[in-house]
Formats: C-alpha cells, sequence, structure tokens
C-alpha cells in the first residue's frame, strides 16, 4: 500500500473535523487533492459549473447548517473565480475553509504561468492565510484553519503548491519549532457582566417605548427574545438575515427594517425612546432613532459590532441567548401596554396593505402576488434563498413567514448570484427537506442558469427532489433601475439595464427539469401548487412587471426629486411607472 500523501492528510483531516462534503472545481493546481478525494470515501465532491458557484455553495451550507462549508478549488483563476463566494462569506460571519491549489514551490516568484499572490488576494476576505510549504507543516494548518473558521465565524484559506500534494505525508519531528496540534473545537457561552447587566436593565425598565432590531445572531435566542419583548412591551424589527428567524405572527413583530423594511419598522424607530440591538451590524443606522431620541443597549457575540451603528449607553459583550436570559431576570414587565397595542394596530393594518398592493393589477404579473401567496403555501421545513435585487424586497416585504422555515440572503456583501447555489447547499445539506430560491433574470443570467445544471446532474440523490427556482423575468436589472431613478434622478439606461428575454423554463426542460411559465395573475396558485408538489426540480418563468415600484417606507425629498427628474428627462417607462406607483401608494387606503 502506498503511503499517505499530503493530499490525504488534508482530505482525512478535514473528515475528522466533520466536514464530509466539499464542493470544487478540479484542475492542474489541485490535483493531488482531487487525487485524495477519489480516495476518500468519507468525503463527498460536489462539482457545480464554476468556482463562484462552489464558494456560494460553501456559505450556504454554513447559513443552514451552522457547520463550516468547505471549498477546493485550483490555483490562478480558479482562486479568483472563488473569491466573491468568500467574500459573502467573511460578510456574513459564516465559517468556511478554502483549499487552494498553486503552482511548484521551485517556480515561485518567478511569474509563473497561473501565479498569483494568493496571500494577498485572500487577506481582506480571510481571517487566516496560510501556505503550506513542507508536509509537517500540514497538520497545524489544517487544524488551525478549521478552528479559527469556527471559532471567529470567518473564512479560512489553505493554499497548496500542487507538488506539495503528492508527497509523502510527515508527521511533525520532535525538536524546537515543531507544533502538535489537534482536533476539535467546542463553542463556549460568553456571558456578560453582572454590572453591565444591571445597567442595561435599568436603561430598559425605564423606557417607555421599547424598540428592538434583531439580527441574525438571534437564531438560537427568539424564545428569551420574545420573553423580553412581552416583559417591555416592545416591538420587534428585524434585520434581512433574520427575516425567517422569528414568525411573523408573534405580538410585536414589525418585520424587516430599512431599505428592505416596513411601514410599522420604521415608524417605530421614529418614535421609540428606548432601543435594543441584539445580534445585529445592520449598517444603514439613517433608518434608527436619531442620536439624541432613544437610550439604548446592544448584546453582540463580536465585540466589534458593539456601538458601531448607534450611540449605545450600555454594550453587553456576550451570547445573545445567555446574555437574554440573564437580562429577564432583571426586567420588571411594563403595566402600560399601549405602545405595543399600538405597534400591533400598525402592524395588522400594513399585512393589509401588503396583501392589497400584492392584489394591484400589473402588466402582466404583479411579482408582489407571487411573494403573497407563496407565503401560506410553504411547507413547514423548506428552505428559502434569495437572491439581490427586487427578488428581496418582495422577500423582505410580501413573504410573512411562520417561524417554521429558514431562509437566507447574501447580507453583508450583497452579491447577485447568491440564489441558486445557496438553494443548491441546502439541498445538498438536507435533501428531505423542500428548496425555494427567489432570484431575478438579472442574477439567473449571471451564474444561475449554470447552476441548474448541476441540480439536473444531481437531483435523483435527493430523497425529497422538490427544488423550485422561481425566476422574476422582467428583462430589466431593475433594482438598480429603480435606484437610478430616485437616487441619481436618470431615466431608465436601456443599454446597462434591458436584459435579454431567456426562456427559463423551456431551459429547464431541456435539462431534464420541470419549467413552468407564469405570466398570468389568476394561474398564481395553480402553478406554485404545482411546483411545490412536482417529482423534480421546478423552474418558475414568472413573467413580471418591471414598473411595479419596490416603494422604500418613506420617501425623502431628495428621492421624490430624483423620482420626478427621471421622468421628466423621458424615461421610457413613464407612463406605466406612474401608474404602477400610483396604484402602489393608492392601495393604502383602497384596501381589499
Amino acid at each position: 500500500m502506498s503511503k499517505a500523501t499530503v493530499g490525504d492528510f488534508i482530505v482525512d483531516r478535514l473528515q475528522q473535523w466533520g466536514i464530509d462534503r466539499v464542493f470544487g472545481y478540479s484542475g492542474d493546481g489541485i490535483n493531488g487533492v482531487m487525487s485524495a478525494l477519489r480516495r476518500n470515501d468519507g468525503v463527498t465532491l460536489v462539482q457545480p459549473r464554476h468556482e463562484e458557484l462552489a464558494a456560494f455553495m460553501a456559505c450556504g451550507h454554513a447559513k443552514y447548517t451552522g457547520r463550516p462549508g468547505a471549498v477546493v478549488t485550483t490555483s490562478g483563476p480558479g482562486a479568483i473565480h472563488a473569491l466573491n463566494g468568500l467574500y459573502d462569506a467573511a460578510k456574513d460571519h459564516m465559517p468556511v475553509v478554502a483549499v487552494v491549489g498553486q503552482q511548484a514551490r521551485i517556480s515561485l516568484g518567478s511569474d509563473f504561468q497561473q501565479e498569483v499572490d494568493l496571500g494577498s488576494l485572500f487577506k481582506d476576505a480571510a481571517g487566516y492565510v496560510q501556505t503550506l510549504m513542507a508536509p509537517a507543516q500540514a497538520r497545524h494548518v489544517i487544524d488551525r484553519a478549521v478552528r479559527i473558521a469556527e471559532a471567529e465565524r470567518t473564512v479560512s484559506v489553505v493554499v497548496v503548491p500542487n507538488d506539495l500534494q503528492d508527497e509523502p505525508m510527515a508527521e511533525p519531528p520532535g525538536g524546537h519549532g515543531a507544533t502538535w496540534s489537534g482536533v476539535g473545537y467546542r463553542p463556549s457561552v460568553r456571558h456578560a457582566a453582572a454590572t453591565d447587566l444591571d445597567a442595561a436593565a435599568e436603561v430598559l425598565n425605564a423606557g417607555e417605548k421599547v424598540a428592538i432590531l434583531a439580527g441574525a445572531g438571534v437564531k438560537d435566542a427568539v424564545e428569551p427574545l420574545l420573553k423580553l419583548s412581552d416583559a417591555l412591551g416592545a416591538g420587534i424589527a428585524k434585520a434581512v438575515l433574520a427575516k425567517t428567524m422569528i414568525s411573523d405572527y408573534q405580538p410585536g413583530v414589525t418585520g424587516t427594517l430599512g431599505l428592505l423594511g416596513t411601514e410599522p419598522s420604521d415608524r417605530m424607530m421614529r418614535h421609540c425612546d428606548t432601543l435594543l440591538l441584539v445580534g445585529t451590524s445592520f449598517p444603514y443606522a439613517e433608518f434608527l432613532p436619531e442620536e439624541d431620541q432613544a437610550r439604548a443597549v446592544q448584546i453582540d457575540i463580536d465585540a466589534a459590532n458593539l456601538g458601531l451603528r448607534y450611540p449605545t449607553e450600555v454594550n453587553l459583550h456576550g451570547d445573545a441567548a445567555a446574555t437574554l436570559e440573564a437580562l429577564l431576570e432583571r426586567i420588571t414587565p411594563k403595566q402600560d401596554t399601549s405602545w405595543r397595542a399600538d405597534l400591533e394596530e400598525r402592524i395588522a393594518d400594513w399585512w393589509d396593505t401588503v396583501e392589497a398592493r400584492a392584489y394591484t393589477s400589473a402588466e402582466p404579473l404583479n411579482p408582489q402576488r407571487i411573494f403573497w401567496e407563496l407565503s401560506s403555501r410553504l411547507p413547514d421545513d423548506t428552505r428559502l434563498a434569495a437572491d439581490v435585487g427586487t427578488a428581496t424586497d418582495w422577500y423582505a416585504r410580501f413573504l410573512k413567514v411562520n417561524g417554521k422555515v429558514q431562509g437566507t440572503t447574501s447580507g453583508g456583501l450583497a452579491s447577485m448570484g447568491n440564489g441558486v447555489p445557496y438553494a443548491l447547499a441546502a439541498k445538498f445539506a438536507e435533501p428531505d427537506k423542500p428548496v425555494v430560491a427567489m432570484v431575478g433574470d438579472g442574477a439567473m443570467q449571471m451564474i444561475g442558469n449554470n447552476g441548474l445544471i448541476t441540480a439536473a446532474h444531481y437531483w435523483r440523490e435527493w430523497s425529497d427532489p422538490r427544488l423550485v427556482i422561481l425566476v422574476l423575468n422582467n428583462r430589466d436589472l431593475n433594482q438598480v433601475t429603480w435606484e437610478q431613478r430616485v437616487m441619481e434622478g436618470d431615466p431608465k439606461y436601456e443599454s446597462s439595464q434591458a436584459l435579454p428575454d431567456f426562456d427559463y423554463d423551456r431551459y429547464a426542460e431541456m435539462l431534464g427539469l420541470r419549467g413552468l411559465r407564469l405570466d398570468d395573475p389568476d394561474q398564481v396558485v395553480a402553478v406554485l401548487e404545482e411546483a411545490l408538489n412536482a417529482d423534480r426540480p421546478v423552474v418558475i418563468n414568472a413573467v413580471v412587471d418591471p414598473n411595479v415600484p419596490p416603494l422604500p417606507t418613506h420617501l425623502e425629498m431628495d428621492q421624490v426629486k430624483g423620482y420626478l427628474s427621471s421622468i421628466l428627462k423621458g424615461d421610457p417607462e413613464a407612463g406605466p411607472q406612474i401608474r404602477q406607483s400610483v396604484k402602489a401608494m393608492a392601495a393604502k387606503y383602497l384596501k381589499r
């Protein structure tokens, strides 16, 4: 039997760390690791069509499972292709380990073909980057890479020159300079100091109009958060990454906040006197209370986030669940519930408005209608993936979730193209659960269509074949078109914004998947139910109106001026967009 190689050790060590699936694409820079994967029956290689897809899938795996995702790429262009997905993981604090090939050690520094300074390439996206130069180094580098990725919720990159991958593995020698590392990490629960908890409770108890903003850090802390909200008579707004973590049916939940937010969330922030931030680095400070309006408390496991967006009076550095439980013991339940009662009236009114807007006519179809109808038809264990663009607007505002589905999007990086690879990662991680991706046609044409080839290749391995890719086909890079109108005062720039039409449903059929065309509001329910009960993955080609406006929660005067300016400059869609804007605003007052 031949001696194990460095490549064998890397794959075996990843398996010992609990990583049993890697997403990757081959090339001569990583062939030694690919050979090791072929020899190892315990680690499965999933081959997407592009390294960017692979890195997005690794990030998606981490988001849905809580366990590190892993990506394997070749040197040079393969590494560069993966960078966007790795940045996505880094910005959303997801543990991902990347094993990346490199040219032979003897050629480094010679400007060899495909030689790239990978340390420089990855240093901003990764919390740990290391190049292996000797077999005995592999043990501590792999151990440290996985441990740092898990403990610091970040990206780790291990660069492996191709000649080293086939070298016989060697353990660290005895003597000075050697390191003998081991496998294993269990997260500890960090507790805030008792004096800080007392100070935070004083602030919260004194508040009469308490607002809570919850981010992705509340994933394992929803129950104590809801108890605290009830005790304080507070409302809960959600950052988009926390969208599905907290049920919209819970009392006082105002929905998402910010550019993708709801009117109740916006109003709550404008009128509260106390703010509690939990597990969030929400970037848009303009949607938070005015600086001198509210006393504020923040809870975060990452000290770098404390006091980052708002001048918080008390900062609690600790685990969200443990900190909330400790705070509960110090909170005096509010007797005056008028603030919460007012919020709940406005929340009910908002959902009535959402429904009215969803049923507003459009040409040929209102995209909001699809998301509204989808809400009540999602199986409880569905995994959702929202791509970036107007698909995220409708996901954030028009999907009413019950706390039993799990969804995500590209939050910090806000990168187009994440939807299909996230959905595929969810299917590989939990093949017995239905998955729905909501993707704009821009993202679909970027890399989503390539991802369908991967779905066609693997779907028969999934115990539940239900994977629905909902494509919003409006022949427009729609989110940016509206941003150009409102922010720049420019009409739609056809050369940059118009997209070629594409028959996504027919393409799916060509791949052996199911394709459904949706361009009639009377067929929305039937098409969704057919897709959710299909015997294979389904692509819904939803031909939707690009002139349905993703209205912000409030319009600033410069935004109104920009919008009017874009019309006066001769926007090619001026007539339809005015009609749809008027309908959307009127829907609030002309409810069904």
